[in-house]
């Protein structure tokens, strides 16, 4: 798809995620980027940069997935969809009831309202969490479904939905599995903080970094500048339908990463192994070949260089949040 000169709706667009993709569209020549979230865990703060371009606004109704009407006025004249909202692993877990009416009546919302207004072309965040433990590596997107939680079931039902409207209404698009993401504006003090935002809480508290079992679980870890950048080549590809891992394809263990962001923090810590603990999936790595070929995405930045760039924007936010008391105390 061409997506110069065209107006792109980004659902969920303040988060994580989301806020990485509107800072890629927007080194595009786009006419218009438009926002659409609810804040409940995007922020407009993430939004900084972006919302100073004229091309850049917030829908102003703000508005949820689950508001049909909102959505469908939300969506009047555009071009192309980006589709990130959603419930995350750990609150998927605690709470499906509302995991199943956010992921995946939300999702179904999203695709009728797509084929209502002739979306051009649908971008779907999946993940990689449809796939479970590996069961051959790297997992190419043949793998079988061999999930066990539920946010993965809300990820397949999406996809499955997006597969039958593209069969039966000719909605094109992709979707993306995004393998173990990372990067700047990660959630570091909600209820479902990462694992590395946690070993770095240890290390500033200067406590031993605790893993789980020997530390041997393994992940493909993936910058979110990359995620964001797979979204704008999965627009612009020619491919009509299709789903792609988005990873770099490299296994690193949960021990491997807790030396790595020791040496980053000039820390000699001890790391400590604990029994128990909750864990989804030990074992993961995607292969990247099908989305270099099909859609042209490759990723660009390494582990050591990715984690580098997470620890400076925690410090920064540490040292911005601590400046007022501070200045005050002064």
């Amino acid at each position: 798809m061409e997506i110069s000169g065209k107006r792109i709706l980004v659902v969920g667009g303040a988060g994580f995620i989301g806020s990485h993709v509107v800072e890629e569209l927007l080194k595009e020549p786009v006419q218009e980027v438009l926002v659409y979230d609810n804040l409940t865990r995007g922020n407009l703060e993430n939004l900084e940069t972006s919302l100073a371009d004229p091309r850049c606004r917030m829908f102003e109704l703000r508005g949820d997935v689950l508001q049909r009407d909102v959505l469908d006025k939300a969506m009047e004249g555009c071009d192309a969809v980006v589709h990130l909202a959603a419930l995350w692993l750990l609150h998927c877990q605690e709470y499906p009831e509302s995991a199943f009416e956010v992921n995946i009546r939300g999702t179904f919302n999203v695709l009728q309202a797509s084929v209502r207004h002739r979306i051009q072309r649908l971008i779907f965040s999946s993940s990689a969490s449809v796939y479970g433990d590996a069961l051959e590596e790297p997992m190419k997107e043949s793998h079988p479904y061999n999930n066990w939680t539920f946010y993965g079931a809300t990820k397949i039902a999406g996809e499955q939905m997006f597969k039958a409207f593209h069969r039966r209404f000719g909605l094109e698009g992709v979707g993306l599995r995004y393998m173990n993401v990372y990067g700047p504006r990660q959630d570091y003090e909600g209820a479902y903080t990462a694992v590395m935002m946690k070993m770095l809480d240890a290390i500033d508290r200067g406590e031993p970094l605790s893993v789980y079992g020997d530390g041997s679980q393994s992940y493909d870890f993936v910058h979110v500048r990359d995620v964001a950048r797979s979204n704008v080549c999965a627009l612009k590809a020619s491919v009509p339908f299709g789903f792609y891992n988005v990873g770099r394809g490299v296994k690193t263990s949960i021990r491997e990463l807790a030396e790595l962001l020791l040496a980053l923090r000039g820390s000699s810590l001890p790391i400590r192994c604990v029994a128990g603990g909750q864990t989804f999936v030990t074992n993961r790595v995607g292969c990247p070949e099908a989305a270099g070929r099909d859609i042209g995405f490759r990723w660009t930045l390494g582990l050591e260089d990715g984690m580098r760039s997470l620890v400076e924007w925690r410090q920064a936010r540490k040292n911005a949040k601590d400046a007022p008391a501070a200045k005050f105390q002064k």
